[in-house]
């Protein structure tokens, strides 16, 4: 989906979210940190407040962790994701988890972090952002499209990207535990974010592009219900953005995100 204006995906997102969690009544939410979803949590936590969306009984996954860094850093995946959403709306902390970058065996906290999704059922929609190099995740250039739950080691760039959210450059972690591709083509709905003409070149790859590891978010072009709510700017490398536009605005009523 192309939206006329950055703004509108969040609303369009958000009617997603809140469908399932009024539909299902103990719906399962992957969550993504990064900028690209900020607008949807904010126009959640909105819905919350004047609408009565509860969270009461959801349970939330994050895509990834930083590894060593505690729970309690305002950076750790975690305390960001409370900050950001869970902890403004009625969600119960117990029902949020992330891979644990603490463990003193990180290969048992990826399999128990596995074995935590398969327990809570899988998760019903998972949302995602894209790097320009194509990660999802923190699944870099190269990585398996079969992967698992795993260590994974950053890139530089990607340690530069995020530098801005610490005091410095060596202070950002260079391994995190990720959601592995295989993991995140699981979800039943894959909704995926992105705004920006810096976005364009990664949003046509992901959408037109060959499948490759060398571009990871390309294996959602194998899941059979994926969602790519973007804006004008990012859509301006897509060959086929007129057809994209025709097909949403001629989608049938009863057919929803």
């Amino acid at each position: 989906m192309i939206v006329a204006r950055p703004e509108e995906f969040a609303g369009v997102v958000a009617d997603a979210v809140e469908s399932l969690v009024r539909r299902r009544p103990t719906p399962v939410l992957g969550l993504a940190t990064g900028s690209s979803p900020l607008p949807v949590y904010d126009e959640l936590v909105r819905r919350h407040g004047r609408g009565g969306l509860s969270f009461a009984a959801t349970t939330a996954f994050l895509l990834d962790e930083y590894v060593g860094l505690p729970f309690d850093h305002p950076e750790s995946y975690r305390a960001v994701i409370e900050r950001e959403f869970t902890g403004r709306v009625d969600f119960d902390q117990q029902r949020v988890h992330g891979p644990d970058g603490q463990d003193t065996d990180l290969h048992a906290a990826c399999a128990a972090y596995e074995a935590a999704i398969v327990e809570a059922g899988g998760i019903d929609l998972q949302l995602l952002g894209v790097g320009g190099d194509g990660h999802i995740g923190f699944n870099e250039p190269g990585s398996s499209l079969a992967s698992r739950t795993r260590l994974k080691t950053l890139t530089a760039q990607t340690r530069l990207d995020n530098a801005r959210f610490f005091d410095s450059l060596d202070a950002v972690p260079r391994h995190v535990l990720t959601q592995g591709v295989g993991t995140i083509l699981e979800a039943r709905h894959l909704v995926l974010v992105a705004t920006g003409e810096v976005k364009a070149a990664a949003v046509a790859s992901l959408v037109e592009g060959p499948v490759t590891a060398f571009f990871p978010a390309s294996a959602l072009q194998l899941h059979p219900h994926v969602s790519v709510v973007i804006d004008e700017p990012a859509a301006g490398q897509l060959r086929l953005a007129d057809y994209y536009r025709e097909a949403y605005a001629g989608k049938p009523p009863w057919q929803t995100l």
